[in-house]
């Protein structure tokens, strides 16, 4: 399991919310990237409503992934289109568990938080018919990342899993079919959840 590129924005560019410009487009550095709490050096956030702060201050999303995109649309994905941070390799986000944590490289240290929830902005860099829609359908959101140790990554880092907590609820069910039963248990295990995922989380455990 490794980091395959790390990316940062190259340059805002128009999109279509009332933010004006997106830091969307990213694009792989050479050499190491310092790592803070709320992200890489040199990356930015536009609509800070909706995006950055320390629970999504990094996005990650696998190679394997984006290799399925690209036989799906017949183009290529290549790293950054898709706004993330990081391109893994042999690493599997979709399975991840909220809450696990990861080693990137010999000092950073992060917590998976959320998947990746398509707006506006990802619809309109794709230019992909009903791409929302789709990327829900899918269920290969990706994954934010908080930062919990400091330090500087680079394209090639080795990534281990450290910690995973005692429940069932990966980015995949998260971001797809939630069970009143899984997020009983997810909750239950005392697992640190973003207050927005915990609400969720209550509101579809009452169900049962």
């Amino acid at each position: 399991m490794r980091v395959l590129t790390v990316n940062v924005v190259e340059k805002l560019i128009p999109g279509p919310k009332e933010t004006g410009l997106t830091a969307i487009d990213k694009r792989p550095q050479a050499g190491r990237v310092q790592v803070g709490k709320l992200g890489l050096t040199g990356d930015r956030v536009c609509d800070t409503k909706n995006h950055g702060g320390p629970d999504l201050a990094i996005y990650a999303y696998a190679d394997e992934d984006a290799n399925w995109w690209s036989a799906q649309l017949g183009r290529e994905i290549p790293t950054g289109l898709f706004g993330e941070n990081l391109r893994t390799e042999g690493l599997d986000i979709t399975g991840a568990l909220l809450g696990e944590t990861w080693r990137i490289g010999a000092e950073v240290e992060v917590m998976v938080r959320a998947p990746r929830i398509p707006c506006i902005t990802f619809q309109h860099r794709m230019q992909e018919p009903h791409w929302v829609r789709r990327f829900h359908q899918a269920g290969r959101p990706g994954a934010y990342l908080k930062v919990l140790r400091t330090g500087s990554i680079g394209a090639g880092d080795p990534v281990e899993v450290l910690s995973r907590p005692e429940h069932e609820v990966t980015i995949g069910v998260m971001f797809g079919r939630q069970e009143p039963e899984k997020m009983q248990r997810m909750l239950d295990s005392g697992v640190d959840l973003m207050d927005e995922l915990r609400e969720t989380a209550q509101r579809v455990a009452a169900r049962a």
